[in-house]
């Protein structure tokens, strides 16, 4: 384990919040996407650094159910930059699939599609 490796999930963790916050809001409100550029930046180097974390800290993340969201998120926030019309509904659907997928039970979580089981959720929490 890597020492301050809880700390800094954390607290990149809080850095993509306040930033998907920012263009969700921007995007609630009408702001200009030109305006929003800076939060979606964020919102992608964050998700990018905090991705990377996770998948060196257990490479199985990447077929496990909660790394497969992330491709979702992904494809979401492409759609709401692609479609701007569609923007809050899409972004709206990307959280709630962050939200739930972080908050389900470990056996969820935690499911591989390779493996068809949970794999790794007893020593990761």
């Amino acid at each position: 384990m890597v020492p301050g490796l809880r700390a800094l999930r954390t607290t990149v963790r809080a850095a993509h919040s306040l930033a998907i916050a920012a263009l969700y809001g921007g995007s609630v409100y009408g702001v200009a996407a030109e305006r929003l550029e800076p939060a979606l930046v964020a919102v992608v180097g964050t998700g990018f650094f905090f991705a990377v974390l996770e998948i060196a800290r257990a490479p199985i993340w990447v077929l496990q159910v909660r790394g497969v969201a992330v491709y979702l998120k992904i494809g979401l926030l492409l759609g709401a930059t692609a479609w701007s019309t569609h923007a809050v509904a899409l972004l709206s659907l990307a959280l709630v699939v962050g939200v739930v997928t972080s908050h389900m039970p470990g056996r969820y979580r935690y499911y591989s599609l390779l493996h068809g089981r949970a794999v790794g959720h007893r020593d990761l929490g």
